[in-house]
């Protein structure tokens, strides 16, 4: 019997990317059972768009505020938890599959089984438009009873066993939702995949999968830097950054890792303060603090919806075939200042 395949796709202000990726989608060798969108409160027509290209081949559900994309993720999942799914496959609306990216990750997850095997997760290659590798995950180090490193066993396969990777193009099985619950929604921003990928790789790996591919089409490249940050409407947004790092320090790698990661932090507000960017020291500042003290809980894939209003556009006809859309030239990004939410850049850290 094939594995009912469910994709979930957050957006937000990018609807030609978002149409893209839907294409992308729809034209896959391994054709998903269904595919939910999470319009993350878009002001660009994104739902508009939905409803005239897509009314019938997606479910889509738009919220009514932008939660982020850990809530949009959280949310995401939950509604492809529900469908019943034997896998969730979950990404952003700037990421493009290549045609035969899900039948690979489904080939991998066979090949696994048929060494009892079983992973949390199974992630694509993922390349810039020009071919630069990007959200390059953390390769699992452990040991095999020789004390070697272990994760070159399945090369031969084009597998690589990791513990941390983006939310892109990531293929879920349902058994790790139901053990580790959902990406943190209170995260709101920046490091949610991070803190959900190593979480659930706690007891077994995911495994990246030489043979899956994807584009992953990003505005703005490197590391996320408060000083560097060109965008008025990005640079509040900092301070969920720096809150997360400080939470992520303390869940995964404990105190040293921590007091670090201060010094880091209260070096860099002196360094605004003396450029007379007070406003921007203050943010390095209150998230540190924030993150000190920030505890959020972990939801059940099963537990209900209650952190923002949603509303629900008309569903697909069947919980079947996505019909295949013809082609369409590149989508281009939406202005900068709309990018409120670009995903998956590496912390400054």
């Amino acid at each position: 019997m094939m594995p009912r395949v469910c994709a979930v796709v957050l957006t937000y202000n990018r609807r030609e990317l978002l149409d893209e990726c839907l294409r992308s989608i729809a034209a896959q060798s391994h054709v998903c059972d269904r595919v939910i969108v999470v319009d993350n409160a878009s002001t660009d027509g994104t739902a508009e768009m939905l409803a005239e290209c897509w009314r019938s081949k997606v479910d889509a559900h738009v919220l009514e505020q932008n939660i982020g994309a850990a809530g949009g993720f959280n949310l995401g999942m939950r509604l492809a938890y529900r469908t019943g799914a034997d896998y969730i496959w979950v990404m952003d609306d700037d990421v493009m599959p290549e045609p035969d990216a899900l039948e690979k990750l489904l080939a991998a997850a066979s090949v696994l089984a048929s060494r009892n095997i079983a992973p949390s997760f199974l992630t694509s290659i993922l390349r810039s438009p020009v071919g630069h590798l990007t959200n390059v995950p953390e390769i699992d180090r452990h040991t095999n009873p020789l004390q070697y490193e272990n994760w070159p066993d399945l090369l031969d396969h084009k597998l690589v066993p990791v513990i941390r990777a983006a939310l892109a193009s990531n293929l879920l099985p349902r058994s790790t939702l139901e053990q580790y619950g959902l990406p943190i929604a209170d995260m709101f921003i920046w490091g949610e995949d991070t803190e959900f990928t190593l979480r659930v790789a706690q007891d077994r790996p995911g495994f990246i999968v030489g043979d899956s591919r994807a584009v992953h089409v990003r505005q703005l490249a490197g590391v996320l830097d408060i000083r560097t940050e060109r965008n008025p409407a990005r640079v509040a947004y900092h301070f969920y950054r720096i809150r997360n790092d400080v939470f992520l320090k303390r869940r995964f790698e404990g105190p040293r890792a921590v007091a670090r990661l201060i010094r880091r932090q209260v070096k860099l507000a002196v360094q605004l303060c003396q450029a007379q960017e007070f406003a921007r020291a203050r943010i390095v500042l209150r998230g540190v603090l924030a993150g000190l003290s920030f505890n959020p809980s972990i939801e059940a894939a099963d537990a209900p919806f209650t952190m923002a209003s949603v509303r629900q556009m008309a569903e697909p006809e069947a919980d079947l075939a996505l019909a295949s859309a013809e082609a369409t030239a590149p989508a281009k990004l939406a202005p900068e200042q709309e990018q409120a939410f670009p995903n998956d850049l590496r912390p400054a850290v």
